[in-house]
């Protein structure tokens, strides 16, 4: 991916590093403005505008973090990107604090900054779409997602947009709350279908015999209370999209019959020999782990390996946190319109709480978080105090009276927690863990010996 051209600010003290990256972005298209000093990056911000910040955070006797509000003032929608050889997790939380988007440790390659400015670049897409909210707002679903810095979540976007013109069957995979349906919906979308029904149906929400009979329907006097014929949901989708949620919750006798719709393409109703053509794509979704419900005996083999011909796997919201603040605003600015109540954003208290939250109900529990603030809430600004308990007691009590000398066992105990953190969603991987948080592999190897942290980790 090449980001799109940009006016970038470069704020470094060192003559080799300005010359080096100034030759670097100019050669991707990009539009450079050099300063050697705070003093000098103020006044250049003031006579222009720019999209993009590269700050240095020691700049001779100055200090690149007391920088960042003079630019953010005079351009609230720049995007600065702090860089120093002086990676710690505390300049970095800091650096966030201020207003940072993003953090790029010295010394640092050409790919790193197309890296970086990649991320900038989805974060701008995902402003504008929070902006576009305003133009109708009545149509937009409260769970939509919206686009996404996360590489893990533009993996999954990425396949699925590649996978929506064509026929094949889908499987969606992720906790509940991560966005499966509204994955659906946008694969019915693009395909040649998108003109045809998108029926849906959770798997998990009804019994047996009424699933049964809602998705094949039923003729009359087929049951007790069947006292007219019924189309099902299959039927219904003739020539559309169906959408099969929690499919790992179908009962055995419904997973036989759903088979024999996928292999022959067509079915009955309840109570009729006569058989009905199926032209439909498939769509199924799950939380569950299939594999172990296959050993287990309760899914069936073959009726997986007919679901799974696409895989797309959406990750948890805690495994994206890059996304939570734009998803905020986002729900923020239209549960405002809904109640006409005008919401300029959070404040930087509250924006740490839901950084620091997990969300277990993922985007869905966010949409309903900042709803539930956005009802409670006084003035322009969304406080710690209008977000649910739950998000609140994630955040570490704080004791004023708490003495000095325990600054630096408190911030190891938080860095211990980040690298565990790091791992545990890199699956492992300390490589990739490296990748999250930003820090060199061998630096971050160096931590763990020092710290004498013992993960369940591979090289």
């Amino acid at each position: 991916m090449t980001p799109a051209s940009l006016d970038v600010l470069l704020v470094d003290d060192e003559p080799n590093i300005r010359r080096m990256m100034t030759v670097h972005l100019t050669g991707r298209g990009h539009r450079v403005r050099a300063a050697a000093s705070a003093g000098e990056a103020a006044a250049v911000a003031g006579e222009r505008s720019f999209d993009v910040a590269f700050v240095d955070i020691r700049l001779g006797t100055e200090s690149g973090l007391d920088l960042l509000p003079r630019l953010l003032t005079a351009a609230p929608g720049l995007k600065v990107i702090v860089i120093t050889a002086y990676a710690s997790v505390e300049t970095a939380v800091e650096a966030m604090r201020r207003g940072a988007a993003d953090y790029l440790a010295k010394p640092f390659t050409p790919a790193q900054i197309d890296l970086t400015l990649e991320k900038v670049t989805a974060l701008f897409r995902l402003e504008r779409r929070v902006q576009a909210l305003e133009g109708d707002l009545a149509q937009v679903d409260p769970e939509a997602d919206l686009d996404s810095a996360s590489p893990p979540m533009q993996t999954a976007l990425r396949l699925a947009h590649q996978a929506a013109p064509g026929d094949a069957r889908v499987l969606l995979r992720g906790e509940s709350g991560t966005g499966k349906e509204v994955a659906a919906r946008a694969l019915h979308r693009g395909s040649p279908r998108a003109g045809k029904p998108f029926v849906a149906i959770n798997c998990a929400t009804l019994s047996e015999t009424l699933l049964e009979s809602e998705l094949f329907g039923h003729e009359r006097g087929a049951f007790t209370g069947a006292v007219e014929r019924r189309t099902g949901k299959i039927e219904a989708a003739q020539g559309g999209t169906l959408f099969l949620d929690e499919i790992g919750e179908l009962p055995p006798k419904l997973q036989a019959k759903l088979l024999r719709v996928l292999q022959e393409r067509e079915f009955e109703r309840i109570g009729s020999t006569r058989p009905i053509k199926a032209d439909i794509r498939l769509i199924a979704a799950t939380n569950r782990d299939l594999e172990k419900a296959m050993r287990e005996g309760t899914f069936r083999e073959d009726l997986y390996y007919r679901l799974n011909v696409i895989t797309v796997a959406l990750p948890s919201l805690r495994e994206r946190r890059e996304d939570i603040p734009l998803l905020a605003s986002h729900f923020a600015i239209l549960f405002g319109k809904k109640l006409g109540r005008r919401v300029a954003g959070f404040t930087p208290e509250a924006r740490a709480c839901l950084l620091r939250y997990d969300w277990p109900g993922n985007v869905r529990e966010l949409a309903n978080a900042i709803e539930r603030a956005v009802v409670l809430g006084e003035g322009e600004l969304i406080h710690p105090d209008d977000l649910p308990e739950t998000v609140l007691e994630s955040a570490p009590a704080t004791d004023q009276t708490e003495p000095l000398g325990k600054y630096h066992d408190t911030v190891n105990d938080f860095k211990k927690r980040l690298i565990l953190s790091a791992i545990d969603q890199a699956g492992g991987s300390i490589a990739r863990a490296a990748e999250l948080l930003d820090l060199n592999p061998t630096y971050l190897h160096r931590l763990i010996r020092n710290f004498e942290l013992k993960p369940q980790s591979r090289p």
